[in-house]
């Protein structure tokens, strides 16, 4: 028997990634909800982000890794300048977003849902 057959092995290119609108910006699902079936850990996203909306998760972490361009990510009310090759890491509960233009290969750990969003002032993601 294959030994990869029972493990959770996915490999996708961004150009054959869905891109879909995000709270953040656009989206490239490299790996993401639908390969959770293969027991998948995490998630990785590549983002354009062109102002991001404010939003925290109440289980999720996510690691965000600056890959081009600039700007501020905003933690809890505090501003950070970010740049090419930062790295953020946002855990649970932390109400965060972006200013500026930047793409950022965002990863979450666990897996995250569409449930696992919620914007300040108690609103869900539909």
């Amino acid at each position: 028997m294959d030994e990869s057959a029972s493990k959770a092995v996915v490999v996708r290119h961004e150009d054959e990634a869905l891109r879909e609108q995000s709270t953040c910006g656009w989206r490239y699902r490299l790996i993401s909800r639908e390969d959770a079936v293969k027991g998948v850990a995490a998630w990785a996203h590549m983002v354009d982000i062109g102002d991001a909306k404010p939003h925290y998760h109440r289980q999720g972490t996510e690691i965000y890794y600056i890959l081009e361009g600039e700007g501020t990510i905003v933690l809890d009310g505090v501003e950070h300048a970010i740049r090419q090759g930062s790295m953020v890491h946002i855990p649970p509960g932390v109400v965060h977003g972006a200013k500026g233009r930047m793409r950022v290969l965002v990863i979450g750990i666990p897996t995250l849902g569409e449930d696992d969003l919620f914007f300040p002032g108690g609103s869900e993601s539909p």
